[in-house]
């Protein structure tokens, strides 16, 4: 077996991994949901952009949840800190997320344009609402969260829901929505055509020159603040708990580990460039690599905020020495070593299912298409 400090290694990546394929999957799926209202002029074009996600959006949900399984399964302290601290923001991103199946599939059940209407805002809501929360949450990370543990390692939460809505939580949730506003906007232009696809090129420029704008601000705002950096020596391949070490808030530290390892500046560079990729592919009419940029822009932002963060998980701004990491947040040697197998055999099989799934359902949706399959598709 792996060693323990490998191993929380390895689950830090994976579970960086697991984020990073939700927001390229999923985050489609909730980018086609936030922009419905407005691309979509009538019921058609609607039903198209509907259609152009619905079959996959659920088998994408094996993203968020398997992210959130490796988190509680992985990382128990944050599960439980996170979850308990948190459970009003996280109660709103589920209610949200209760308007998506149902959306989808009673949709268009009715044909009242009232009904239709309704679940055309509620798949809004419920694609929007948890892209905007995700970034908030991202932003609270980076300042450090309001929770500590007493000696016997019960956690408290001194914070408030309203607390986490701050201006820098705020812009980071402007560049999660326009992330994926982003996402969605490349993938609807690459699955339609005609006016719908010229008004999901449009929407993919605005959100792309939007995402530039406010990374680029939030990765200014994030290096004149102060970071966290562990003070004292820790055995990282032994079992460990939050108090058994020393932290201490560093001006720029969340820069450390980029002035360590230089080649990490590749990163950001990578985010920053993926956006720019996808406007400029999207413009040209190459939708397909479009896309592919957009992707590259999920994987350079989260793997910047990781980067950034790394060996921190979630940083306590009331005990600094409270704050979680990759080394002392994480399960037993046993559990980690079970879990790193499992995933080894199951990730590939997901990741083959889901590359079939998208080749078999391939290819533009039209108006003319939804029309002649109207009792059949969503």
């Amino acid at each position: 077996m792996l060693d323990y400090e490998t191993l929380k290694l390895i689950w830090w990546l994976l579970v960086g991994v697991l984020l990073i394929g939700f927001a390229i999957m999923d985050g489609h799926d909730m980018g086609v949901g936030m922009l419905l209202p407005f691309l979509g002029k009538n019921d058609v074009e609607r039903r198209v952009m509907i259609n152009a996600v619905a079959p996959h959006w659920d088998g994408n949900q094996v993203w968020f949840i398997t992210a959130g399984g490796a988190i509680f399964a992985a990382w128990p302290f944050v599960y439980a800190t996170a979850f308990s601290g948190m459970y009003w923001a996280l109660l709103l991103v589920l209610f949200a997320l209760f308007f998506r199946p149902v959306g989808f599939d009673y949709r268009s059940k009715l044909p009242d344009p009232a009904w239709r209407n309704f679940w055309d805002w509620g798949l809004f809501a419920g694609s929007a609402v948890p892209s905007l929360v995700f970034g908030v949450a991202f932003g609270n990370l980076l300042q450090g969260v309001p929770f500590h543990f007493d000696e016997s390692m019960r956690s408290f939460y001194t914070g408030s829901f309203w607390a986490l809505l701050n201006p820098l939580a705020l812009l980071t949730g402007v560049v999660s929505l326009s992330m994926l506003a982003l996402q969605g906007a490349t993938f609807l232009a690459h699955r339609t055509e005609g006016d719908l696809q010229a008004r999901a090129q449009k929407a993919a420029t605005l959100s792309g020159v939007l995402l530039i704008a406010g990374f680029a601000a939030a990765g200014v705002w994030v290096s004149g603040m102060d970071g966290y950096a562990i003070t004292s020596a820790i055995d990282a391949n032994v079992a460990l708990n939050p108090l058994m070490k020393e932290v201490a808030r560093v001006p720029g530290g969340w820069l450390a580990n980029y002035g360590k390892i230089p080649l990490l500046w590749l990163v950001p560079a990578i985010g920053l460039g993926g956006a720019l990729i996808a406007v400029l592919m999207v413009r040209s009419d190459r939708t397909l690599l479009a896309f592919a940029g957009s992707s590259l822009a999920c994987l350079g932002i989260i793997g910047t905020a990781g980067v950034s963060l790394f060996p921190f998980i979630m940083p306590s701004s009331s005990s600094p020495r409270s704050s979680l990491t990759a080394w002392d947040a994480t399960s037993s040697h046993y559990t980690l070593g079970v879990m790193f197998w499992v995933a080894l055999i199951f990730t590939p099989i997901v990741l083959g299912y889901t590359g079939w799934a998208y080749r078999v359902m391939r290819g533009k949706l039209t108006g003319d298409y939804i029309r002649a399959n109207d009792k059949v598709l969503y």
